[in-house]
């Protein structure tokens, strides 16, 4: 589905090549079943990479019924720890300071 890798990077997560693998799956299926076949690819993340397994860890019998699923729950566990730089906007010059003032009005 995806013309290069630069495109399978959403939100800070590089899927690669487990993008295109759940594109394919056959839906309904469990986090163990997804597990089992693609637990050992490695996910892409600012700070370095995590397997599948990792990423996707589950506390019980959860079951997905799209690809989107599977990666809006990649994408709810891996938090903080994929965007980069905590705390950075690029949206102007103020700093953390600045944010509890009012006087921007």
């Amino acid at each position: 589905m995806s013309e290069s890798g630069d495109d399978d990077r959403e939100l800070g997560i590089d899927f690669g090549d487990v993008e295109d693998d759940l594109e394919d799956e056959e839906y309904p299926v469990s986090a163990d079943e997804l597990l089992d076949r693609y637990g050992d690819r490695e996910i892409g993340m600012s700070d370095g990479t995590e397997s599948f397994r990792e990423v996707l860890v589950t506390g019980g019998d959860e079951e997905f019924e799209s690809a989107d699923e599977v990666r809006q729950a990649v994408l709810n566990r891996v938090g903080s720890e994929a965007v980069g730089r905590q705390g950075y906007s690029d949206r102007g010059a103020g700093s953390a300071q600045d944010e509890g003032s009012d006087e921007s009005f």
